[in-house]
């Protein structure tokens, strides 16, 4: 089976392309990775003769502008690459009958939820931020082109994930470790958001997920895929100061503490859909320790190159 990726270089495109190599199914030649200059959102007229050229039997569409504050400032940039460039690689996928895997995120709900339970793929999505309502832009232009399409061989899925982590470098974790650092230096609290709450989530976790999902052939629908359990990100920050074994003084503050250009949603916490095996993913504070010695082995780079 020919699987491609896109935004093969990102945190998620490279845990996709790691576990596709090892998988049964991608074949010795292994999965198709494809980024910039060769798969680039900002040039989408160039995703047809693409396809038409590799012709994978699955495209897994993990290229996204994922820089929130970013999409805050250039809302019809976030719209262009996240959701008309989505559309017109699902136009294209849906026409030469290829499955299509569209990654989305947590984002497209509004966060006003209050009743304590994670958002589900019958929830009504609701976006706050132009980041959201970008990625939601993607979601319906893909639906929308694969109906267009009438391509009944050809199977869509959507799936939502949530505060994703892993290498490269400069995730969540990374940046707690890096600001602990610097709140020891200064004598100061690390001062962690404590009314933000959602779904960590390892990126090789939900890689070798949506390699199960093509797998089984049950890419069809919406999916949300996220390591077992909730977090605020103080929660987060914590358990990342725990397990790096870092003693620090933190103060939990709320989000507003800070001016962002964009408004998360406090409440993005999804409630995980049922994978092929049956079997959830395990708890993020797992897949957490998976990440620390890497993260660990950075810290101190980082450290050695100070001095």
């Amino acid at each position: 089976m020919r699987v491609a990726v896109t935004g093969a270089r990102g945190r998620l495109g490279r845990a996709l392309v790691e576990a596709l190599e090892s998988s049964p199914y991608a074949g010795v030649a292994g999965p198709l990775a494809w980024s910039r200059p060769e798969f680039d959102l900002d040039a989408p007229d160039a995703f047809d003769a693409l396809v038409e050229r590799n012709r994978p039997e699955v495209i897994v569409h993990a290229a996204a502008w994922t820089d929130v504050d970013g999409c805050a400032r250039d809302p019809e940039l976030a719209l262009a690459r996240n959701g008309h460039a989505t559309g017109v690689l699902a136009r294209a996928a849906a026409e030469h009958g290829i499955d299509l895997v569209v990654v989305s995120t947590n984002e497209v709900f509004d966060g006003r939820r209050s009743d304590g339970v994670g958002y589900g793929p019958a929830d009504a999505p609701n976006p706050i931020n132009p980041y959201g309502a970008s990625k939601l832009a993607g979601e319906q232009a893909a639906r929308a082109s694969y109906e267009a399409a009438g391509a009944p061989t050809a199977a869509l899925g959507i799936v939502r994930t949530a505060w994703l982590f892993g290498p490269p470098g400069d995730d969540f974790p990374a940046k707690i470790l890096a600001a602990a650092d610097r709140a020891r230096a200064s004598g100061d609290p690390l001062r962690l958001v404590a009314d933000e709450w959602g779904s960590p989530t390892g990126a090789a976790d939900l890689a070798e997920a949506i390699v199960e999902l093509i797998g089984s052939a049950a890419v069809n629908g919406t999916h949300h895929i996220v390591n077992a359990g909730a977090a605020s990100r103080a929660d987060w920050a914590h358990e990342v100061l725990r397990q790096a074994a870092v003693n620090v003084a933190t103060e939990d503050v709320p989000a507003s503490t800070w001016q962002r250009a964009s408004t998360p949603p406090a409440w993005s916490v999804l409630a995980p859909t049922p994978l092929p095996d049956g079997e959830p993913l395990r708890p993020w504070a797992a897949a957490l320790a998976d990440r620390m010695p890497a993260l660990l082995r950075e810290r101190s780079a980082a450290a050695a190159g100070r001095r």
